[in-house]
């Protein structure tokens, strides 16, 4: 009884690596496209909210040019509808998690503008 214990598999063996490989790939190819599809739904949403309160800022921003406002209250709107136009194209380019954090500045600069009015 001498072999070696690094021997190679048999050709009973190989067939049977080869045929349950496939059903791996298959698996991770099916984790891989719910990754992509997970992805691209955040950017979507990432986008589409940035380019939203980016419009109602611009929006609420010349509403309050128009009326007696004091000027710093439609800076702050176009300020916070600029952040968040800066974040709906880092949305766009796949940084969501930085889009998010300029969504959140950017509507806040707009909450602060509405609190000097």
């Amino acid at each position: 009884m001498s072999g070696r214990t690094d021997s190679v598999a048999g050709p009973a063996e190989a067939e049977e690596a080869e045929r349950a490989e496939p059903a791996i790939r298959h698996e991770e190819d099916a984790v891989d496209t719910e990754l992509h599809d997970e992805a691209r739904r955040a950017r979507w949403l990432a986008t589409g909210t940035g380019v939203l309160l980016t419009l109602a800022g611009v929006a609420a921003a010349l509403l309050r040019l128009t009326g007696p406002a004091p000027a710093l209250v439609p800076a702050a709107y176009a300020t916070g509808a600029a952040v968040c136009a800066a974040a709906a194209l880092l949305g766009a380019r796949g940084r969501t998690r930085r889009a998010l954090w300029l969504l959140i500045a950017g509507t806040m600069i707009m909450a602060l503008g509405d609190q000097f009015d």
